[in-house]
């Protein structure tokens, strides 16, 4: 079974990493179109990602539901080859329509893979608190690994091949369906009585409903900035006063390794945070990991403004700022421990995992559409306002949320 979860958590990877690819790529793909005259704009970009989370939303829980029935292998390897499809569709043509067709598609792909998948890994570690912890944070580290080779390989990708880039990408997400067809065992499937009836069940647990708020918001935050956005600001040319805006306009690989960066210091404080989490509170950790949200804005916010700056200071601040973002790191794990604690045994995970992904994507699309109007009025800056009004608004209603302890969770 670790090896089955090994390869299951791989497989994840790679659907991160051939997501996390596509979308960086449409970030510099768009905005070297804007460049060389097409009317494109930060309003598309952000719209574009807000699609996909919508087409994810609409379609989680119904996949949800479906892998709770049927073989969850061909379910996520189908979804896999899905968004092969959309990635080499997105490069077809220049069409704003492909674009939208493209992103949807990708959109349902995730839907197939996400709530499965993790239904998988709450199945596999049933009654083993301290393996889930840490299944659940390898997960959180395969979704950064989407972020970090998303962009490296994005970034190096469009260099040499520009819109051929999209065809890697889908040999990415074959990879990835191959995989989960041999890793996946048939063993674990539960019979699916009453969908509807599991799902009232599922919805009716007051651990969920407490989580739900601020799920929400952390998954705006989300939306706020690992979508094409931030790439698209970064490397569009800008008259600006923003240190950080355009400041890669003539050199759009070096967004790659930018993400790089930030995702091996965001990794290292997951995998901190793996040895810590089964030892202390979930509200606890959730509490810190939120608050210091705050800081690391701020830190990012000098950043933005240190153009007249001495070098150095940029490199104590971009310290203490990373030190924080380790911090801030452990808030994923933390919540995905919560849920698969708090989930029926017998039926209901896979509608309970797409009732996660489906707060997950309307979190990402408000973000998504916040990014694109904050960033659309004030660039880099619009993005750290977003990001301070959403957290304090998260540990707000993070008030609600019962203090446990992992073990405990399973009669919440």
């Amino acid at each position: 079974m670790h090896r089955h979860i090994t390869w299951v958590i791989v497989a994840h990877a790679l659907l991160r990493i051939a997501g996390g690819t596509s979308g960086i790529l449409i970030g510099l793909y768009l905005a070297g179109l804007s460049n060389h005259g097409a009317h494109t704009s930060a309003a598309l970009v952000g719209t574009l990602s807000a699609v996909s989370f919508a087409a994810e939303l609409f379609a989680s829980i119904p996949m949800g539901l479906a892998s709770d029935a049927m073989q969850p292998r061909w379910l996520m390897a189908g979804g896999a080859v899905v968004g092969a499809f959309a990635a080499v569709l997105f490069a077809m043509s220049g069409s704003t329509a492909i674009f939208y067709v493209s992103r949807t598609l990708e959109g349902l792909g995730a839907a197939a893979v996400v709530p499965a998948l993790l239904a998988y890994l709450a199945d596999a570690t049933e009654d083993r608190p301290t393996l889930r912890v840490r299944a659940m944070s390898y997960f959180e580290l395969t979704l950064l690994a989407g972020l970090a080779l998303g962009g490296i390989f994005a970034a190096q990708l469009f260099r040499a091949l520009h819109a051929g880039a999209f065809a890697v990408v889908a040999l990415v997400y074959l990879a990835c369906a191959v995989i989960l067809v041999f890793s996946v065992s048939g063993k674990m499937v539960r019979k699916l009585a009453n969908p509807l009836a599991d799902l009232r069940d599922v919805l009716r647990r007051p651990s969920l409903r407490h989580l739900a708020p601020v799920w929400l918001c952390v998954n705006a935050i989300v939306g706020l900035w690992l979508g094409p956005m931030l790439p698209f600001l970064l490397t569009k040319h800008a008259a600006s006063n923003q240190y950080l805006a355009g400041i890669y306009a003539s050199n759009p690989a070096r967004v790659g390794w930018l993400l790089l960066g930030y995702a091996l210091v965001f990794g290292a404080g997951i995998t901190a945070w793996s040895f810590v989490l089964p030892h202390v509170r979930l509200k606890t950790a959730m509490n810190i990991t939120l608050a210091t949200m705050l800081p690391v804005c701020a830190g990012i916010y000098l950043l933005n403004h240190s153009a007249h700056q001495p070098a150095a200071i940029r490199w104590i601040v971009g310290g203490v700022t990373a030190l924080m973002i380790m911090v801030e790191s452990g808030f994923t794990p933390a919540a995905l421990a919560w849920l698969a604690q708090a989930l029926p045994i017998e039926a209901g995970r896979g509608a309970a995992m797409g009732i996660y992904s489906v707060l997950l994507s309307i979190g990402a699309i408000l973000g998504s559409l916040l990014a694109a109007l904050l960033g659309q009025l004030y660039s880099i800056d619009g993005l750290l306002v977003g990001t301070v009004l959403v957290a304090v608004t998260a540990l707000v209603f993070l008030r609600w949320v019962p203090s446990l302890q992992p073990s405990e969770l399973e009669n919440a």
